[in-house]
């Protein structure tokens, strides 16, 4: 008996384990404090019907509220599709409705054209012109001076009904305000940008729709991406002779005594001007041509300072001569009187011994006065042939990039090319003036010499007489 209790306990005990560890529901602090207070089998069968009620409690509550959100879920369901239903039919009555208005605006748009006529044709002209005015007015100089004339006409140029006489009288306005305000020439105060970025106000003289110019300057009218336009001053100005005709106008009085001034005048409105302004300047020019067109100025400078030097001496010299012809006693600073010291030196000596002696005072005076005469004449000879060099290395530099590049962008060969005809245009440039200043040179030197060789033969033949 004993021991099929014993079995028996053991297999409860096992059973009531395995019921345990498969219930959710119980927690293990429970189950652990059970498990302490059990003490034979009739506890243990206890604690299986208790634990059995609480899962069948907890299982109930979980269905209850299972199908407590089925229900729920179902009244949603049902409620989405009534109102999806409702919206589809609401959508195929707008669909209705919105043909049936398409169409009803069919009909009143041939209506209209049909009782439109001959004016539906005469507003497309009219909104045609106001579109065309509105873009010559909104780029034109004269809005600088009178902005807000473009909304009205950009108004009526997209406007899709017929326009008022008040819109018509406009339209006329502006056209015949801005074929007036062509013809004149104005003064005005407005803002303009300076090179700077800064705006400042400064008083604008305008040429028509040409071209407008303040402090001497000329000034560009640009219009934004908002359709606000501004006058900008240009980074880069035209030449000196267009800057002087700009001031000129400016200084100009308009009274009816005040006579013509010569003006520089764009008719393309700025785009002659912004050609002009990317003309290289003299510096510019020169810089084109390179090392060997500073060593061809160079040269030029230093044979034009000689010469002007050589001939500076040379005309000193010969005043000195002409003061020593009228004078009766011998000078020392100047040739003719060193030639006739050594006349004075030689008065007991015989015509053929007082020749030589001249002749060699006079030798002697020939390299002060021929000094720098073969320099000049090299530097002129030279400064062609460093043209000549200039071009040929412009011409090697113009065929590498016609090489390397070929010759579909002629502006990769530009600068060979410059290279090329400024340094032959500077090397002709340097040689003209210093054949003329050793011309000059030269025959000032001559016409010393051939005094000295007068007065030395006059001298001998003086002495010749006496004796």
């Amino acid at each position: 008996m004993k021991n099929f209790v014993r079995k028996f306990g053991i297999a409860a005990c096992a059973a009531a384990v395995w019921m345990l560890a498969g219930t959710a529901a119980i927690t293990v602090a429970p189950v652990e404090a059970q498990a302490q207070e059990i003490k034979n089998l009739q506890d243990l069968l206890k604690a299986v019907r208790d634990g059995r009620v609480r899962d069948r409690q907890t299982n109930q509550r979980r269905e209850a509220e299972f199908r407590q959100q089925r229900n729920q879920q179902q009244s949603l369901l049902s409620r989405a599709k009534q109102e999806l239903a409702q919206e589809e039919a609401r959508s195929e009555a707008l669909e209705a409705e919105f043909a049936e208005r398409e169409r009803i605006l069919n009909e009143l748009s041939q209506q209209l054209q049909d009782r439109l006529g001959a004016f539906g044709e005469m507003f497309g002209v009219i909104r045609q012109v106001a579109g065309d005015a509105r873009g010559q007015i909104e780029q034109s100089l004269i809005s600088a001076q009178l902005p807000g004339r473009t909304p009205p006409l950009a108004k009526l140029a997209t406007s899709q009904a017929l326009p008022a006489i008040e819109d018509l009288e406009g339209l006329w306005a502006t056209l015949t305000e801005e074929m007036i305000e062509q013809g004149k020439i104005v003064s005005f105060e407005a803002d303009v940008v300076n090179r700077d970025g800064e705006t400042e106000q400064q008083t604008v003289t305008r040429l028509g729709p040409f071209t407008a110019v303040a402090d001497g300057r000329f000034l560009k009218y640009e219009v934004d991406n908002n359709g606000v336009g501004k006058l900008k001053e240009l980074g880069r100005q035209p030449a000196s002779r267009f800057l002087s005709a700009a001031s000129r106008v400016e200084r100009a009085d308009s009274g009816a005594e005040a006579g013509f001034v010569r003006a520089a005048v764009d008719p393309s409105s700025g785009t002659i001007l912004s050609l002009l302004v990317q003309a290289p300047d003299l510096f510019e020019r020169i810089n084109q041509g390179g090392i060997v067109g500073y060593v061809i100025i160079g040269v030029a400078a230093f044979g034009i300072l000689l010469g002007i030097w050589r001939i500076f001496v040379l005309w000193t010299t010969s005043a000195a001569v002409s003061s020593q012809m009228r004078a009766k006693q011998a000078r020392k600073g100047n040739p003719l009187g060193r030639v006739m010291m050594a006349y004075e030196e030689n008065t007991n000596a015989d015509v053929e011994t007082l020749e030589l002696k001249l002749d060699d005072a006079i030798l002697r005076e020939l390299p002060r006065l021929e000094f720098g005469l073969n320099t000049l004449k090299l530097l002129a000879a030279v400064a062609p042939l460093m043209g000549l060099l200039g071009t040929v290395t412009g011409m090697i530099i113009t065929f590498q990039a016609i090489t390397l590049f070929g010759t579909g962008d002629p502006k990769l060969m530009a600068g060979g090319i410059s290279q090329a005809l400024v340094t032959t245009v500077l090397g002709l440039v340097a040689a003209i003036p210093l054949l003329f200043l050793h011309s000059f040179a030269s025959g000032s030197a001559r016409s010393v010499q051939q005094v000295l060789e007068e007065q030395a033969a006059g001298l001998v033949a003086r002495h010749a007489e006496g004796q």
